[in-house]
């Protein structure tokens, strides 16, 4: 029996909080049915993603990143930029790209925040791999329709 194969893509920024993501994730489905892959930041996301549809390997995708305000660049452009380059990849495979990039305003590198963080990535890992399941359900539904 082969089971569904899912891609996790996981931007190294901030890894201690974005790993979190996939320890959610891997809570709903079973890591041996997830190829997990890092991105150096959130920006080279969508061409990994891209590239793994493109091999029809995978059911979904799901990329984690964490965009924070370094004080040097926009931090809201770059969060646009891997949003709108993550559902330009799903829409252009048809290969359905979960984001679970998190942009917040006002976040300090405080033991508090990181803790805070930390936890909600494991929350969004999940949600990702509860809207995978859902996705891969609803489209072998479609087909045998």
């Amino acid at each position: 029996m082969t089971h569904t194969r899912y891609a996790f893509i996981k931007a190294q920024w901030h890894a201690d909080i974005v790993d979190q993501a996939l320890v959610g994730f891997t809570q709903a489905i079973p890591a041996d049915q997830v190829d997990v892959f890092d991105a150096p930041g959130a920006f080279e996301m969508p061409l990994l993603a891209q590239e793994l549809a493109k091999t029809g390997k995978y059911a979904a995708i799901a990329c984690a990143a964490f965009v924070v305000d370094g004080g040097i660049y926009r931090h809201d452009f770059v969060a646009q930029a891997v949003v709108d380059g993550l559902m330009r990849v799903g829409l252009d495979t048809g290969v359905p790209v979960l984001s679970v990039s998190l942009t917040p305003h006002q976040y300090q590198e405080t033991d508090h925040h990181n803790a805070i963080y930390r936890d909600h990535f494991v929350q969004k890992g999940q949600e990702a791999a509860s809207a995978a399941l859902m996705i891969t359900k609803s489209r072998a539904a479609a087909k045998a329709a």
